[in-house]
Order: C-alpha cells, then sequence, then structure tokens
C-alpha cells in the first residue's frame, strides 16, 4: 500500500518547486475559496517560471468570473491526454469532488491537495488539511510566502475572494484572528475592498432574486421551529431562467430566522438527482449528517447529493435534523 504524507508542509513545498508542470484542481460546482484558492496559486506559480492551469468540470460562476485569470479555467478534457508531474487539488475535500478532474489526478506523476476540511480523508500522495483554517485560502496564503513569492494584487483579489466567501464576510464562527492577519497585509497593496465587496455579497441578478422568492415561498419549519429548509425544484431554475450558481447562500435566509439552529435547502438538478446545502449553530453540527449521506464538509456548514426524488430528500434530510436535534437536547444543551 502506498504510503500518504500527511500535513508534510515541507514535502509539499518541496514537490512544488521540483515540478516544472502543475494542474491545480477545483472541486465541482465550484465556489469562492476553491476558485480563488487556485487561481492565487497559479498566479504565484507562474511568477516562478512555472506551467500551470487550473481545471474544474464545471464552468464559473458567474459572481466569480472577476477573478484574475477566471476566464482562463478550463475543463480536464481541454488537456487532452496530458500527465503533469504535479497534480494538486486545492479544497477538495473528498476524491469525489474532483469530478471528471480525476481522470487528471490519476495521470500525474505526483498527487497532492491542500484544504481545510476535518472529514477530509487524506487521497493524496501528499496531504497538506488544516481544519482550524478559516479557508483554504489561508492555506494558500501562507504557501505562496513560503514559496518566496511576492502577493500583488491580483493574488491578494483571489485570495480575500477564497477567505471571504468561506467566512461569511468574515461574519461565521470559523473567521479566525489568521483570517484578519492576512486581510492586514493585502489592504496594504492596496486591495480594491469596496468593489469586491459589492461584486461578491450585494450585487443580485434578476433571475437570482426570483429563485430567491420561490426558495422562501417553499419555507417550513419542524421541531419546534428550530429546523427550517427549503426546496427547489429544477422547474423553479427554469421558470425564473436561473442557473444552480444562483441557489448560491440562500440556505442562509434559513438558518437566519429566530430560534432556528438547523436549516437545509434542497435543490433538484437537470439530471435529476438533489443537491443539499445544510447550516447549523452551535451546540447543533451537520457535518455527521452530510458524511452519513456520502458528502462533506464542517460541522456548521457541510453538503451531500442524494439520487432520489426531491420530495423524498427533504423528508430524509428533515428526519436526520431531528435526531441531531434530539440528541442535542438529550445532552442537556440550551437551545
Amino acid at each position: 500500500m502506498e504510503t500518504k504524507a500527511i500535513n508534510d508542509r515541507q514535502g509539499l513545498l518541496e514537490d512544488i518547486r521540483g515540478a516544472r508542470r502543475i494542474v491545480l484542481c477545483a472541486h465541482v460546482s465550484p465556489d469562492g475559496d476553491t476558485l480563488g484558492s487556485s487561481l492565487a496559486l497559479r498566479l504565484a506559480l507562474e511568477k516562478l517560471g512555472k506551467e500551470a492551469w487550473v481545471v474544474c468540470q464545471d464552468t464559473v460562476p458567474t459572481y466569480l468570473s472577476f477573478l484574475p485569470g477566471a476566464d482562463q479555467v478550463c475543463r480536464p478534457d481541454a488537456l487532452g491526454h496530458m500527465h503533469p508531474e504535479l497534480a494538486l487539488c486545492v479544497d477538495v475535500s473528498d476524491q469525489r469532488r474532483l469530478g471528471s478532474c480525476i481522470r487528471i489526478f490519476e495521470a500525474a506523476q505526483r498527487t497532492a491537495q491542500v484544504d481545510h476540511h476535518g472529514t477530509n480523508p487524506y487521497y493524496a500522495q501528499r496531504n497538506l488539511v488544516s481544519p482550524s483554517s478559516s479557508a483554504t485560502g489561508l492555506v494558500v496564503w501562507e504557501l505562496i510566502k513560503e514559496l518566496g513569492v511576492t502577493v500583488d494584487t491580483d493574488i491578494a483579489r483571489c485570495l480575500y475572494t477564497a477567505v471571504s466567501t468561506d467566512t461569511g464576510n468574515f461574519s461565521f464562527n470559523n473567521t479566525t484572528a489568521e483570517a484578519f492577519q492576512m486581510m492586514g497585509e493585502l489592504m496594504a497593496l492596496p486591495l480594491p475592498l469596496a468593489e469586491m465587496n459589492r461584486l461578491l455579497f450585494r450585487v443580485r441578478s434578476k433571475p437570482q432574486l426570483l429563485l430567491l422568492s420561490r426558495a422562501l415561498d417553499s419555507l417550513r419549519f419542524s421541531a419546534g421551529d428550530h429546523i427550517a429548509y427549503m426546496a427547489l425544484s429544477w422547474k423553479d431554475f427554469l421558470d425564473c431562467g436561473a442557473l444552480p450558481e444562483h441557489a448560491e447562500a440562500i440556505v442562509n435566509f434559513a438558518l437566519d430566522v429566530h430560534g432556528v439552529r438547523l436549516a437545509f435547502l434542497a435543490r433538484e438538478t437537470d439530471m435529476g438527482d438533489v443537491k443539499l446545502s445544510m447550516r447549523a449553530l452551535s451546540p447543533c453540527r451537520v457535518d455527521a449528517i452530510a458524511a452519513d449521506l456520502g458528502g462533506g464538509g464542517h460541522a456548521m456548514a457541510a453538503g451531500c447529493t442524494l439520487e432520489m426524488p426531491l420530495k423524498q430528500a427533504v423528508e430524509l434530510v428533515r428526519s436526520r435534523m431531528e435526531k441531531e436535534l434530539a440528541e442535542v437536547v438529550r445532552q442537556g444543551a440550551t437551545l
């Protein structure tokens, strides 16, 4: 059995320095952390004179299209039969989250990953996983500095996107002092904070708002209003002219209802399966629920995909959350 290096930072740095052609793999349904971190690292690698590509099974969401290099993110088939010296997965919590990028990963001479999910199974040859980090972007920020690359404004835009989106614009309880330390350094460049904040957290398209209306109309409660959930059918997306990316962060509207401790959004895809976005407030958690259903994530934010009808998926996750809530109450927690 192949030996896997776990949290060998120096070994990972040696792998990066020793490779000339590096493919950075983002996860399916890409978010700000996986793309921001990947693009920041690509810019840094190019400064070191290396050839680097960012690949992803799915297209870049419109709200992240402003990122430097976003227009150069490609699907794995665009690289043909490349056998890169190093395939580095960025913010990919599980090998299954690679999607069609798995071909590039398996064809590489060396494999590595950088991540911050506590559920990560350490699937690469070299694994740098930091569950205490607010975002993978923070781990990448440290790596870039250790590689001797000076962070410029383009890299800063990518890193800010990575960390701010995974911390709810620095408002979630996973926000650490290290996140603010990074921001202090980035702001000295300078960083166009107001412009980026608006693009990431305030601008909404008409289809997105129409989809939010459908989601709120589906809002339901259970367990004495401590659980809130919403569901979107594929027809809802078609009626609103919306894309899957437009469902990003809708789940937080359910979690933000006073008294709610657990929330989820179930959305049907064009393939007929159902993607679940789950959220929790302490002392409740959703990582175990997601893991049991074949997904993963963090204690307060996790997700999975279920191959079953939308209504059945909603009932299943609602039931699992009710059990989680009952166990928390049984242990004496105050809601």
